[in-house]
């Protein structure tokens, strides 16, 4: 032992160097990739709606509590991976490219998300006095969405004898989504209608005491179920109407780049 302690060692490990540092780009293409402006907008879009849903949430988190919202490490690493992207889409932008804040204000996303642009500019999240603009969006764009799903739901089910005991269920619920949203006149008319005929549709599936038989819909409830869902998918669908009033800042931002 004691010879090996005075033999002097074969080499002396290295401390590190940066230029052993191997670069990640496992979320980077293969082939570079050039966007027109166009598409850096769109992109820059999509980036907003998810900055602004993330500082909602943050700021609803904290209501009430004494913490500071800042406190939050993973909202201040979404956040910031986000901002990054951001100023990743800037350089396809023609020389000289502008500084993030700019580009919110001449692309007009800073009036379409104000808290992004409070965020970006001060890195707090905080809530309007006024609500913006796009805050109705994504609940309406849901409930379009829920309404148009559970209407092919009931078209599908309405096919199988099995599952015809669901659909009153099925309908009450698309009721529900009928009464959240406002009053549309397309949808106003298919409201009605389910007003005038849901008791009796109901009433038609109600079994025979003892009878082991599945309960089905009579043939006229059958081609009203039909007709009704129908309607539904295509008024959704075709975004006839006042349909689309909630969604009108993004189709006019859309529609600015076209």
């Amino acid at each position: 032992m004691a010879a090996v302690s005075l033999t002097e060692p074969l080499c002396q490990p290295c401390g590190y160097s940066a230029s052993f540092k191997v670069d990640v780009y496992v979320k980077k293409p293969l082939v570079p990739i050039h966007l027109s402006p166009e598409q850096v907008a769109l992109e820059m879009l999509c980036l907003c709606g998810q900055l602004d849903l993330l500082i909602r949430a943050q700021v609803y988190q904290f209501q009430g509590q004494d913490r500071s919202p800042e406190e939050s490490e993973y909202f201040q690493k979404q956040g910031a991976d986000i901002i990054d992207q951001m100023n990743k889409y800037l350089e396809h932008l023609p020389e000289p490219a502008p500084i993030l804040e700019d580009y919110l204000d001449i692309a007009g996303l800073s009036a379409l998300f104000p808290r992004v642009e409070v965020y970006i500019i001060h890195s707090s999240p905080v809530d309007m006095l006024e609500t913006p603009a796009m805050d109705g969006y994504f609940p309406h764009l849901g409930r379009l969405n829920q309404l148009l799903v559970l209407s092919q739901q009931m078209e599908d089910d309405g096919r199988d004898v099995a599952k015809h005991k669901y659909l009153p269920h099925q309908l009450a619920v698309i009721y529900h989504v009928l009464n959240s949203l406002k009053d549309i006149r397309p949808l106003s008319s298919i409201k009605t209608d389910i007003e005038a005929n849901f008791k009796q549709m109901k009433m038609s599936l109600v079994s025979e005491e003892g009878s082991k038989q599945e309960p089905q819909l009579p043939d006229q409830y059958l081609s009203w179920v039909s007709q009704l869902t129908h309607n539904i998918i295509s008024t959704v669908s075709s975004l006839v109407g006042d349909l689309p009033e909630d969604l009108s800042p993004v189709t006019a931002f859309v529609s600015m780049l076209s």
